[in-house]
């Protein structure tokens, strides 16, 4: 086989790359080890954005999005029992974000791709990377009838997540790894009952943190900070609900109906970069570079934007053999990733429990939410980063 931009992973940054890329002219194959089943329900939360959703909607996958996504110009963050709204659209000069799960984003993307007649080979396996480094750079897998495949290109896209093969395969001392694992995990439901509040609540609570987020207007999705190896079938759904009632609680008799949980499961915790983002004709994308909390609601963000600096850069280099972009994308892409990571980390530390902190600890976390909940520049640092700072 051949073409232009081998794919290893669909993912949203798989799915999305070559979407952008068809755009342009540009050829490219995307492998997935998982059927078309899976990758379209494998449920993840999903906050998009402005320049997120701006991008599906420019680029003609925007349409589902538009009429199921929910649309918010502010989130509420609540500690000591009181809450404070960050208008968000006040703040940004209109700006918004759109609650679209992931799953979602990724089913539009692959019906799009198969109805341009895009290549997408599901289930394959036995992926290999190889030959990035000499200029003729190849991919080999087994097809799902067991056929073994060599997939010859000129640039591969590790779009494969942090557990994939891509990254792994760079020589070793390529990478420089910058990683930070958190003491607390999250336990997420989705329950079938509609979102207590319009907007996303953050809270801070003497027993650990606390979020009330939404997938539909029938469905919410909440979480509880608890411990990274917390057994999830330890959790009843009594238990889940009274305390979820307790962290939630405000002084304005804020009221938090219950309904049956659909799923739940443990999120462990963790902040994770590797530099660079390029070896050879192999370019790493999305989580298989970089992991963020998802307290900041970075994660799929923070993939798109890598997608939309390597889809230009590559459009540069086949259209006018510029290859400027290429050779820019790690560092240009680290400025914004770094500047996502520190949100993430400052979210994370600001609104967590930390067991055994000193009391000190504790009063300049709340000393701190007391001032950026209070002051417009506070407000306008939360509101810029949360709904997505410019595109470099």
């Amino acid at each position: 086989m051949r073409t232009q931009v081998g794919i290893v992973g669909a993912g949203p940054s798989g799915l999305l790359l070559s979407h952008l890329l068809h755009l342009e002219g540009i050829e490219s194959v995307v492998l997935e080890t998982r059927d078309r089943a899976h990758i379209e329900h494998r449920q993840r939360a999903g906050l998009l954005e402005h320049g997120s959703a701006e991008l599906l909607r420019q680029t003609g996958v925007g349409a589902r999005m538009d009429r199921e996504g929910l649309v918010h110009g502010g989130i509420v963050m609540r500690f000591d029992k009181r809450s404070h709204r960050i208008p968000l659209t006040e703040l940004t000069d209109g700006k918004v974000v759109t609650v679209y799960a992931q799953h979602e984003v990724v089913k539009d993307l692959v019906a799009t791709r198969l109805a341009a007649q895009g290549q997408i080979l599901f289930e394959v396996s036995d992926v290999a990377v190889g030959d990035f480094e000499t200029g003729s750079p190849r991919i080999r897998f087994t097809r799902s009838d067991g056929r073994p495949e060599t997939l010859e290109c000129d640039v591969i896209a590790g779009c494969d997540g942090f557990h994939g093969i891509c990254r792994p395969t760079m020589p070793e001392g390529h990478l420089t790894v910058y990683d930070k694992i958190y003491p607390f995990g999250w336990l997420g439901i989705l329950a079938e009952v509609p979102p207590a509040s319009e907007e996303l609540i953050y809270a801070n609570h003497p027993r650990g943190f606390s979020l009330l987020s939404m997938r539909s207007p029938t469905t919410s999705r909440l979480y509880l900070q608890c411990a990274p190896d917390e057994d999830p079938e330890a959790w009843s759904d009594d238990r889940i609900w009274a305390e979820l009632h307790t962290r939630l609680a405000d002084d304005q008799g804020f009221v938090l109906q219950e309904g049956p949980i659909l799923q739940k499961g443990v999120t462990a915790m963790r902040s994770y970069v590797v530099e660079p983002m390029r070896c050879g004709s192999l370019f790493l994308v999305g989580d298989a570079a970089h992991i963020v909390p998802p307290t900041g609601a970075k994660g799929m963000n923070l993939a798109f934007a890598d997608v939309r600096l390597l889809a230009s850069a590559l459009t540069e280099h086949y259209r006018r053999h510029d290859d400027r972009g290429l050779d820019s994308y790690s560092d240009t892409a680290l400025r914004r990733i770094w500047k996502a990571e520190r949100f993430s980390w400052w979210m994370t530390s600001l609104m967590h429990r930390f067991e055994n902190a000193p009391a000190f600890e504790r009063r300049m976390q709340l000393a701190e939410l007391d001032y950026v909940t209070g002051s417009r520049a506070g407000m306008t640092t939360i509101a810029e980063n949360y709904v997505g700072l410019p595109f470099d």
